[in-house]
């Protein structure tokens, strides 16, 4: 409706042919006093023409040709009403809009942590997932004094839900396992708690499996091939011994027909 008013105006204050009006118009909300101001930009032909004040309703110029705009606009009452009933309503809708979603906004969730080895010789990855909002630390401490020798971080990246994620990777290649307790994964949040974990095998995950869950499936192979070897050389020896009596028995009554 603003746009359809200045259009007008334009019309007639401008000369005849083609051209360009942008307009561009900012919200501006003080939580101390709780009041919404609007201010408006316009262009014209690629140009910025004028300002126009909606707490006011005044048409600032920006350059010679907007002054017939702003002489027109000050004997239109009709649509100087118009705009504060819809600036009004603006402001209405604005807050309302910025009351429900600051609890979303503003809200904060706590990653996951977890530790992650994918071979005896590869880097410990350290992951945290599920947080919210971006603005996070995150770093590896040794005796509880952060520490930035082999360490190696990543960016933090998006989930699809929204929340983020990030990886920071220790080499614990020259550390014996009995230090690993002198280590852990802090993650903070900007302003809030930090979230530790600890280097220890109990929640340290591999990409390995255990001896006992590898040995188990091997041995059961053997001994099925092995069961099956047996079974099929006794089952051939049956069949030979068999095939040898039928041949027996066959040869003794050609031989004595009177028996």
């Amino acid at each position: 409706m603003i746009k359809l008013l200045l259009l007008y105006l334009f019309c007639k204050a401008s000369s005849a042919g083609v051209h360009i009006l942008q307009g561009i118009v900012s919200c501006v909300w003080d939580e101390e006093t709780q009041k919404v101001s609007f201010d408006s930009l316009v262009g014209y032909d690629g140009e910025d023409f004028l300002a126009l004040d909606l707490e006011t309703l005044t048409v600032i110029p920006l350059q010679p040709r907007a002054i017939p705009v702003k002489q027109t606009w000050e004997t239109y009452k009709v649509g100087k009403m118009i705009v504060k009933m819809i600036a009004l309503d603006i402001s209405v809708v604005f807050k309302l809009l910025l009351d429900k979603g600051k609890s979303f906004l503003l809200r904060t969730e706590q990653p996951s942590l977890s530790l992650l080895q994918k071979s005896p010789s590869s880097p410990v990855s350290c992951h945290a997932t599920g947080f919210f909002p971006s603005r996070a630390l995150m770093f590896w401490r040794k005796d509880g004094e952060e520490i930035h020798e082999n360490v190696d971080h990543e960016e933090i990246l998006p989930n699809d839900d929204g929340t983020f994620q990030m990886r920071i990777y220790l080499d614990i290649s020259s550390i014996s396992p009995e230090d690993w307790r002198r280590y852990d994964c802090v993650f903070q949040l900007i302003g809030k708690e930090e979230k530790i974990i600890n280097l220890d095998g109990a929640t340290l995950r591999t990409n390995r499996e255990s001896p006992s869950n590898i040995t188990l499936p091997i041995i059961a192979a053997g001994i099925t091939l092995v069961l099956v070897s047996i079974a099929a050389a006794v089952g051939y020896v049956v069949n030979k011994k068999k095939i040898a009596h039928e041949n027996g028995i066959e040869l003794t009554e050609t031989l004595n027909p009177e028996i």
